[in-house]
Formats: structure tokens, C-alpha cells, sequence
């Protein structure tokens, strides 16, 4: 439904570049839920919105495209500058922080209204379509009262909710969602990733989540990819990258996730994320492994096949054995 061509992006500060992502290489297949990983400032939330094609200025795409495949066509297409034509009909977002993308002075209704708009194609009434989004509204177990509402009226679960419904009211072959259950409490995290669930598989349409919270991966995605410093460093199947997570970076995120009945001491990852203005010229993670050669620190390492669907990018794992080096 998605794919990324040796995507790189970047934000302009005049006089530099901050180099925030880095030749990505992947496709979001259909009717799945693809997760992106990463601790926080690797790239993710940037990457999301170029997959989007959100590019206001300082973010630039610098080399690469983002092909999206319309009306779940194997091959009619639309690439990255072309995509906002088909926001919300064929591609959503839902972004971080709902109460500061919503128009704070418009009700939620005005908000559908203007959403709605863009895929209204059959000339629908107002009043066919405040019904319909009515209804919508009830599947979804929310109340058309809130149509009504002012955002500052809703609570922030309430909002998210109300973001998702906006997002998926017209059936788009693919939702884009960044960290839908930050800044939540844990009860209400679990009822928006519900909702997810049940709007995805009910749609069977594909659906891409970041999460810097391993949990919310492991509970919701099919597959997933982990970032690091703007690269994209292995991508698989969920329960392989949980169960056999083969790049450095990514044993040590699993490994200091609590277990239940697990009382051995937890370590955090030492060191800090290079330098996304000018990254060291060898593997980025290379500083904080305890498994780095020389080699490492000189040589960038180019993603191989280890598994199933399953892609790495780690010197450690050989070079040229048969991988893939787009990581698809």
C-alpha cells in the first residue's frame, strides 16, 4: 500500500542540515498494522509526516520518494508532492497531541465538515452527511453530542478518539498514527488502541503506528521497524523482533523491558544518539556497543536478510549473504 525508495530527509537551519532521515527503505503491505520504533529524537515522528507528505518548511525531502499504491491497486500510484490530493480519501494522519491540531475556537462538527469536504465527491447534503457522521460516531461507542463540543470542552482521550474518527470517517487505504497514546493514562491508552484495532480490522486497511513504547508494539503490530539516529536499522515480523531481535541496538531495547517474574537487574542503553548534523561516518549506533570493532566505526553497514521477513543492518552479520540491502 506504502513504499519508501531510499527516502532521506532533512531540516534546513540556514546555515546547516540536521539530517533527521536517513535512505529509508520499506513497504507497509496490506490489511497489516506497521509499527516504527526508536528512542526519542532517532527520526520517527519525522519520517511519519514525510510518508504523509506534511513538508512545511524547515523539512525538505532530499533524495528518495514515497510511492502510495491508490484504491489498493497493485499498480496505480501516486509519489511524494502529488500525495496531498489524496489526504483523508486515501492517506490519514493523526498526529501527536490532539488539542493542539484541533482549531480550538470550531466545534467538532465544522472540523468533520472541513475534513469531509475533500472526499465528498457524490455532492452529499449537510444534512446527509452530519447524519452520516453521526452514525460513524456510534460504531466508533462515541456520542454525537460531541459535534457539538468545543475541543477545551473534551477531555484528552476524548480528543484522541475524536482524531481517530476524523481520520478514518472516509475509509483511507492507509492511517498514519504518531504516538496516538502519549501523555494518556494507562486505562485510556487501552481503549485507544482498541479503537485502532477494531477500526483497522474492521476496514481491513493498513495502518502504521510510532511508539517510542515497546508495549503498545508488542499489543498492536504485525510488523515493525526500529530507527536509530535517522536510519532505519531492522525491520520484521513483531514476535521476531521480540523473540529474536538481531541488531545490537535493538537486544538491548528488549532486554531492558520488564517481565513478569523477571527480578535480574534492568541496564539502560549507555551513551547518547550521535549528532544528526554531522553522524559519525561508520555505523551510528557503533559508540554505545559493546560489540563494535574498528570496522564498525569506519565502515556503514548495509541491511541484510536474517530471517523470515526478517532485515538487519549490522556489520556483525555479514556483508553480501543474500540480503536484501532495501530491507523489503
Amino acid at each position: 500500500m506504502l513504499e519508501l525508495n531510499h527516502v532521506s530527509a532533512r531540516y534546513n537551519m540556514l546555515t546547516s542540515f540536521v539530517n533527521a532521515v536517513d535512505d529509508v527503505n520499506f513497504k507497509i503491505e496490506n490489511n497489516e498494522i506497521f509499527g516504527i520504533a526508536g528512542e526519542s529524537g532517532c527520526g520517527k515522528s519525522t519520517l511519519l509526516k514525510v510518508m504523509y507528505d506534511l513538508l512545511d518548511y524547515p523539512l525538505e525531502v532530499s533524495s528518495g520518494t514515497v510511492r502510495l499504491y491508490k484504491g489498493r491497486s497493485e499498480t496505480e500510484y501516486v509519489e511524494t508532492g502529488k500525495l496531498k490530493e489524496y489526504w483523508w480519501k486515501e492517506i490519514s494522519y493523526v498526529p501527536q497531541g490532539a488539542m493542539h491540531v484541533m482549531n480550538p475556537v470550531s466545534r467538532i462538527e465544522s472540523q468533520f465538515f472541513d475534513a469531509v469536504s475533500r472526499g465528498n465527491q457524490d455532492k452529499k447534503s449537510r444534512k446527509q452527511l452530519r447524519e452520516e457522521i453521526a452514525g460513524y460516531l456510534r460504531e466508533l461507542e462515541l456520542s454525537p453530542d460531541i459535534l457539538r463540543a468545543y475541543p477545551h470542552q473534551l477531555s484528552g482521550g476524548m480528543r484522541q478518539r475524536v482524531l481517530i474518527a476524523l481520520a478514518t470517517f472516509l475509509s483511507p487505504s492507509v492511517i498514519l498514527a504518531d504516538e496516538p497514546t502519549t501523555a494518556l493514562d494507562v486505562v485510556v491508552q487501552k481503549d485507544i488502541l482498541t479503537m485502532l484495532m477494531s477500526v483497522q480490522k474492521r476496514m481491513e486497511n493498513s495502518m502504521v503506528i510510532v511508539s517510542h513504547d515497546m508495549g503498545v508494539h508488542y499489543q498492536v503490530t504485525n510488523r515493525m521497524g526500529i530507527m536509530y539516529a535517522g536510519q532505519m536499522i531492522e525491520v520484521g515480523p513483531t514476535d521476531e523482533i521480540f523473540n529474536n531481535p538481531k541488531h545490537p541496538y535493538t537486544q538491548m531495547l528488549i532486554g531492558a523491558l520488564p517481565k513478569v517474574g523477571d527480578t535480574s537487574q534492568k541496564e539502560g542503553i549507555p551513551g547518547t544518539p550521535p549528532s544528526l548534523k554531522d553522524p559519525p561516518a561508520g555505523c551510528r549506533f557503533a559508540a554505545r556497543c559493546k560489540y563494535a570493532t574498528d570496522q564498525c566505526r569506519q565502515v556503514q553497514p548495509q541491511t541484510v536478510q536474517v530471517g523470515d521477513r526478517h532485515y538487519a543492518a549490522c556489520l556483525l552479520l555479514g556483508q553480501g549473504t543474500g540480503g536484501n540491502k532495501d530491507g523489503k
